[in-house]
């Protein structure tokens, strides 16, 4: 059971990229409309889980407000990068991209910060699960010479990238923040591990202060980066709270999963990235990205490399 939940992260994140980039808003619509579907997600949440069980004074913890809006903040940073390359290279590259480098990235602080590969044969085991994992999402993502130097132009894969690895800092940040504060002893364990050693009381908390850190960082790139207040309230917005619903089901089955000591950091998030496949494919039959028989092939030999790394990691890494 633990497993699976860890794994359906995937199937909402993984359509979160589809649905957005089928709206086809600005890069601010997307994140502020997800940031305001996360905020109604994590209220909900606070009124009819987390201060009922584990009482006002715990949802609103000052140290878990800090962490979660600190949190926020760097989601908000991280999903402004992922929606500005979404445009310029395309959903059914993007994403492939950004699920390479947040695997790698999350996986190896998992490791080496919060000390969670212990063996050197898990060591082994793991590193293995990166290499598949970023192998197939580098197939995922590889384009066609010929077809592709004519639809994506320098200019844009410049920016693209550069777009992806701001994303990736940001995400990797977000990810880590909540296990690095208790891992450091500004959270106690008392309270990261309640109710019974899973940590659900304190990852259920989080989530409402990091929503607000998350809008309030869209509000200021809508009002500094973007300078259009007429975005608040435009339509594409609006609709982009669907998403932000979703996310927020899928950012809460991560953070449960990442303190629970059954899964932890590094399968947590290197389960979520199977998101790939769902935001790939949903890329290719949704949004009609074209793709030649040669990316097709890549395409399929990738998905069987993620899939192999993420049961890898699952099977042999747990903690």
């Amino acid at each position: 059971m633990d497993m699976l939940i860890a794994l359906l992260p995937a199937l909402f994140l993984g359509s979160n990229s589809v649905i957005t980039a089928k709206i086809d808003g600005k890069p601010s619509q997307g994140t502020l409309g997800t940031t305001i579907g996360a905020v109604i997600f994590a209220v909900l949440v606070s009124v009819f889980y987390t201060v009922p069980n584990a009482g006002l004074a715990f949802a609103f913890n000052p140290r878990i407000w800090l962490v979660g809006l600190c949190s926020g903040v760097f989601w908000t940073i991280g999903s402004f990068g992922q929606f500005s390359a979404l445009k310029p290279l395309g959903v059914s590259m993007a994403m492939p991209i950004s699920t390479a480098g947040q695997v790698v990235g999350n996986a190896l602080l998992a490791a080496i910060v919060l000390g969670q590969w212990r063996t050197l044969n898990v060591w082994v085991i793991g590193v293995i699960a990166i290499i598949l994992v970023t192998s197939g999402a580098v197939l995922c993502s590889a384009k066609d010479s010929a077809a592709d130097a004519r639809r994506i132009s320098a200019k844009d894969m410049r920016f693209g990238l550069g777009a992806l690895l701001f994303s990736t800092i940001g995400f990797m940040l977000y990810f880590i923040f909540p296990n690095l504060l208790h891992h450091t002893g500004f959270i106690s364990d008392a309270i990261y591990n309640a109710p019974s050693g899973n940590g659900l009381y304190y990852m259920t908390a989080v989530i409402l202060p990091q929503s607000i850190g998350q809008i309030i960082t869209a509000l200021a790139i809508v009002n500094f980066v973007e300078r259009d207040r007429t975005l608040i309230l435009h339509r594409k917005t609006a609709l982009n709270i669907i998403t932000g619903l979703l996310w927020a089901v899928g950012n809460m089955l991560i953070f449960v999963s990442a303190a629970n000591p059954h899964v932890g950091q590094a399968i947590a998030t290197t389960f979520s990235q199977l998101g790939v496949i769902v935001s790939t494919y949903g890329g290719i039959v949704v949004l009609h990205e074209h793709k030649t028989k040669r990316q097709m092939a890549g395409i399929l030999l990738g998905t069987l490399l993620i899939v192999a790394g993420a049961v890898l990691m699952g099977l042999y890494t747990t903690t």
